[in-house]
């Protein structure tokens, strides 16, 4: 006879093991269900965590989304050099050490012809060389007969027939070739630099913020066009004036237009390279004279034209205003008077003669480049529907 009373326990300790048994392998498909529903929630709310395991998975969409500026995909970026400068290196050995390398660089940039030759010499032995890098740009044609001159050397030189300063800027003076230099002096040829300093210049115009400014104009013996820039005696520098201007505008202490404030003239104007990449811009490939331009450049003033623009009055100079590029000056200099003085008197009436027909027509354009400057600006007012002009009047 078989013993029941043995086996009975022991199917029920069997029974009660496969019970606990069947029992945690429901509660563990239940936390695992439940743990994975939990996730695909987590994931629906925060998808940006799909892309952290995706980019997880996949490392090779770490270098899709990397950034490389245009036409350099096919390098390594490391190699990649995205600015440059205007300096010029020997062809072996060590480069020359500079004085005070901490000192940032600036850059004097001029349009010049072999008539005004002395004075820009004059001019470019103001600027150091430790302090400044020269370039020239050469409207005449002629640039051999510069290399006698001591700085000539170390200065860059270009040439290119009949064009002015802007048309050589734009072309010449990108902001990523530029970008190495603290401040870009766009100056003309016809200047008297008597009275004027550039490393005091570029101090005061540092100290005191401006990123756009010019030196003052000598009233007594320069060509003045508006009141903003002639000098006020015993300043260091002025941001507007308070007075009637040159062209019949009432100016007020709360003024905040061009030319009361916010504003230089275009023969000496002195850039920052922040407000040079911006002015840079502005600059219209085809109006080589560049009329206009100078009532918008409170625009590149880095936000406040009334207090980053401004005209330096203890540095001051002398506009002779000579039209170099195309007519006969009334004052002369004496590199000038030189070469007349070996002419007969009917080949200078009749150079003269040609050169005022010529300078007539050069005003002409420049009235035109002046007038489609202006329509362009309005042009693309109109057409930007995202631009908001910081200086419209309430």
């Amino acid at each position: 006879m078989k013993n029941t009373s043995v086996d009975l326990p022991i199917k029920r300790h069997k029974s009660l093991l496969c019970s606990r048994l069947f029992g945690a392998i429901l509660v563990s498909a239940a936390f695992f269900i439940s743990s994975a529903i939990i996730v695909v929630d987590h994931k629906k709310r925060f998808p940006e965590l799909q892309n952290s395991d995706a980019m997880q998975a996949d490392p090779t969409n770490i270098c899709e989304n990397q950034c490389s500026l245009d036409g350099s995909e096919a390098l390594p970026k490391g190699i990649v050099v995205k600015t440059s400068d205007l300096e010029m290196r020997p062809l072996w050995g060590p480069r020359k050490k500079r004085k005070n390398p901490k000192s940032p660089m600036s850059l004097l940039a001029m349009a010049v012809g072999k008539k005004q030759k002395a004075n820009v010499n004059e001019m470019i032995k103001k600027f150091p060389s430790d302090d400044f890098v020269i370039m020239l740009f050469h409207y005449d044609g002629n640039v051999d007969e510069w290399k006698d001159l001591e700085w000539s050397s170390r200065a860059i030189h270009l040439s290119a027939i009949s064009q002015t300063k802007w048309w050589f800027a734009k072309r010449f003076l990108h902001p990523d070739v530029v970008s190495e230099y603290a401040y870009i002096f766009l100056w003309d040829e016809d200047l008297g630099v008597q009275n004027f300093d550039a490393r005091r210049y570029v101090s005061i115009i540092r100290n005191e913020g401006l990123h756009i400014s010019q030196p003052a104009l000598d009233p007594d013996k320069s060509e003045v066009h508006h009141e903003m820039t002639t000098r006020e005696k015993g300043s260091t520098l002025h941001r507007r004036i308070e007075r009637m201007s040159r062209s019949k505008k009432k100016c007020y202490r709360n003024s905040t237009d061009p030319p009361c404030t916010g504003w230089v003239e275009m023969m000496a104007p002195v850039f920052s390279k922040e407000a040079w990449r911006c002015v840079w811009y502005m600059i219209q490939n085809d109006l080589i004279h560049a009329w206009g331009l100078d009532m918008q450049l409170g625009y590149c003033a880095q936000g406040n034209r009334t207090q980053y623009i401004g005209i330096v009055d203890s540095e001051y100079v002398v506009h002779y205003g000579l039209p170099t590029l195309g007519g006969s000056p009334q004052n002369k200099t004496n590199t000038e008077s030189s070469i007349e003085e070996s002419s007969s008197l009917q080949d200078k009436v009749s150079l003269e003669s040609n050169h005022t027909d010529i300078r007539a027509e050069v005003r002409k354009q420049s009235l035109n480049e002046l007038e489609q400057f202006k329509r362009r600006w309005r042009k693309a007012v109109q057409e930007d529907g995202c631009w908001v002009d910081p200086y419209k009047q309430q």
